[in-house]
């Protein structure tokens, strides 16, 4: 579930930048990067706690 709320940010984030670059927004498009790489760094975080939970380790 979190894996999924974590692309759905970076998809957010994603149409964001680009409505950003097609109004010319620069601060729009700044915002929808931030997201981008908040999703990511989630999505991360969520493989990490994955791979601690597998056994073996």
């Amino acid at each position: 579930m979190a894996k999924a709320k974590a692309k759905a940010k970076q998809a957010k984030g994603k149409m964001k930048e680009t409505a950003g670059k097609a109004m010319g927004d620069r601060s729009m498009q700044a915002e929808g990067r931030g997201e981008q790489a908040m999703g990511k760094a989630q999505e991360n975080a969520e493989q990490a706690a994955e791979r601690m939970k597998r056994p073996g380790r």
